[in-house]
């Protein structure tokens, strides 16, 4: 990621050459403009490879199978020269977060996803080709619909084994069919066990078949069947029939049309969150192009445009590798946008909408099942409150907390129209259930009963709690108003994403870690910014008092290393507080101080971004 050198041509072919978006082992991708004003992804590749008759005739194909393909949902070749000195090929620009990058989407945006893959894989296919790796960082989410993109690794559909010469598997594991995990001749029929795979993806946030590991994802693929526990029915039933393990069992892509119906879409056919991120883009786009008179030169903003054109425009370098990697895998991208900034999902059952919801105006007074009444305690835990029965036992309702492990042999049952992803029972004297969180995998709404032997059967109870609580939540019957509140707040939104990035590095992962009030953010070590009720940390002798602006806060490092800065946001009683925590662990060849500092200089970011008590 980079701009243009001194030295380097200014021109590819007859596109003139913005910025170098990334560059990897085989060479580079640019941003370029043609003579008519067209934007291109233009992929050139090292001048020393290209000596290679051996790659070149590679390279020669890839641009040969890519101009076999058009349509209104794949990204269409615009020109190429696999003969010049450095050969080069360019695409359409096509603006748009990937299918990875978007989250999960509503039922309706996955039909919709549903139609435009299966058309593009309708003209894949009718081009005589099979693409090998239809994964969610192929998918380009643009304003009209879906792109499919990437055809580096396509091959003709002749059934020839998709071994490469070193015995590795082309394509991604999570989203390979079980007949190219085990290395088998491919037919068309295994883009469509992909295209269930991505739909399951769409919904949940992850693969059907995730493992701990690359070789247990694989296992899974080929042994076991796919996990659909979290996926809409309509959606659940279509993605089943595409990953049939037999290949002869799975619908065509024209079936694929057939069974979905008419789709017509909206003029916004994906969550409002995506339409911003396109819109970001094209602003991106637009602050590159303005001339250096009214903005300064082209290369003082490419730095805050190329990772998110290399992300959006997908494009890769491929020789030998098994498996596509994005360009801008060889720089460091920039943190992503706050969350804040995105419209959140307006559904009762989303994050944003749970974190509104007091857990103990959900049930109190409510009659469940043969539980009775039930009546909250004083005071809700942030997502968590105990109920107590009319026989005087007890139970839990957790509104956005961790959803635990999913039961395995769960048969596929629905809880006021949620998948049932959760039914834990201890010997039948405490049982859970749970459903998922919309748009957060890992977090659920868990209900769990604590009665006992000689009580109602735990696990009904439970289940009739769960019930219940969807229905008042979706009727909007437990809001709480709460101003000032952390309860308002996304802990994930709150620190500043570049002063993240100077102090901590670029994050591996980011996201809500055990409830929905808690970020966690993977560096060299764990970064966790929580918003929780806890104990006034001035009434704890064991906390260093330090200073963050105005603000009084609180230290403790202790001899693992780890550092902790905290700090009241507003009192709950005499002793109680809606506490703000920053942690990060011990880091080698970095001292506890430094970590306690960074952690100090983090924090004065989020101070101005809490709901003002």
């Amino acid at each position: 990621m980079r701009p243009s050198q001194p030295g380097e041509p200014a021109h590819v072919g007859r596109y003139r050459v913005l910025t170098t978006l990334g560059e990897g082992g085989m060479g580079r991708v640019l941003l370029g403009l043609s003579p008519d004003g067209r934007l291109a992804a233009v992929k050139q590749i090292r001048p020393a490879l290209a000596g290679d008759p051996a790659f070149r005739a590679r390279f020669r194909r890839e641009v040969e199978t890519s101009r076999m393909v058009s349509g209104a949902y794949t990204a269409a070749v615009l020109d190429a020269d696999p003969d010049a000195p450095a050969p080069w090929l360019a695409s359409v620009f096509v603006a748009g977060p990937t299918l990875r990058d978007a989250g999960p989407l509503p039922p309706e945006s996955v039909r919709f996803l549903a139609a435009g893959l299966a058309s593009a894989l309708g003209e894949i296919h009718r081009a005589g080709l099979v693409h090998r790796d239809l994964k969610p960082g192929n998918v380009i989410l643009a304003d009209d619909g879906p792109r499919v993109i990437d055809f580096g690794v396509a091959r003709a559909a002749t059934g020839a084994s998709e071994l490469t010469h070193t015995g590795s598997i082309v394509g991604s594991p999570g989203f390979m069919s079980p007949e190219q995990a085990e290395g088998k001749p491919l037919t068309p029929a295994s883009d469509v066990f992909s295209l269930g795979s991505l739909l399951v993806m769409a919904s949940t946030g992850q693969s059907p078949f995730a493992g701990a590991s690359a070789p247990q994802t694989l296992y899974n693929i080929v042994h076991n069947p796919p996990d659909l526990r979290a996926v809409p029915p309509p959606v659940a039933e279509l993605a089943a029939r595409c990953l049939a393990k037999d290949p002869a069992r799975r619908p065509t892509p024209a079936q694929i049309l057939e069974h979905l119906g008419p789709v017509t879409p909206g003029p916004r056919p994906w969550p409002p969150a995506v339409h911003a991120a396109v819109a970001e883009q094209r602003a991106a786009v637009a602050a590159v192009l303005d001339p250096p008179r009214r903005r300064g030169p082209i290369v003082a903003v490419a730095a805050a445009v190329v990772v998110v054109l290399a992300v959006v425009l997908g494009i890769t370098l491929t020789g030998d590798e098994p498996a596509t990697q994005n360009v801008a895998a060889s720089s460091t991208p920039p943190p992503p946008p706050p969350p804040a900034a995105t419209p959140p999902n307006q559904d009762p059952l989303a994050a944003a909408n749970l974190r509104r919801t007091d857990p103990c105006k959900v049930l109190d007074g409510r009659t469940v099942g043969k539980a009775g009444v039930l009546k909250a305690d004083s005071t809700s835990r942030f997502t968590a409150c105990t109920y107590t029965l009319a026989d005087g036992r007890s139970a839990d309702l957790t509104t956005g907390g961790p959803l635990g492990k999913t039961t395995s042999a769960l048969p596929p049952t629905q809880i006021e129209g949620r998948p049932l992803v959760v039914l834990d029972s201890d010997t039948g004297n405490s049982c859970r259930a749970a459903v998922q969180v919309v748009d957060a995998p890992g977090q659920g709404i868990v209900a769990e009963a604590h009665l006992g032997a000689g009580g109602p059967d735990s696990c009904e109870t439970a289940q009739a709690m769960l019930a219940e609580a969807l229905r008042r939540i979706r009727a909007g019957e437990a809001v709480r108003d709460m101003p000032g509140s952390l309860r308002n707040a996304d802990p994930c939104a709150l620190p500043d994403p570049a002063t993240a990035i100077r102090l901590f590095g670029t994050p591996r992962s980011s996201g809500p870690s055990g409830s929905l009030y808690w970020c966690t953010w993977e560096y060299a070590s764990t970064l966790k910014v929580a918003l929780e009720a806890g104990t006034d940390p001035a009434k704890d002798p064991g906390l260093r008092q330090v200073r963050i602006g105005d603000l009084t806060a609180y230290e403790r490092a202790d001899d693992s290393g780890l550092c902790t800065v905290l700090w009241a946001h507003r009192p709950l009683d005499e002793t109680s507080a809606e506490l703000v925590t920053l942690s990060y662990g011990a880091v080698p060849g970095s001292t506890q101080a430094t970590i306690c500092q960074n952690l100090r200089e983090l924090a004065a970011t989020i101070v101005p971004r809490l709901p003002k008590p």
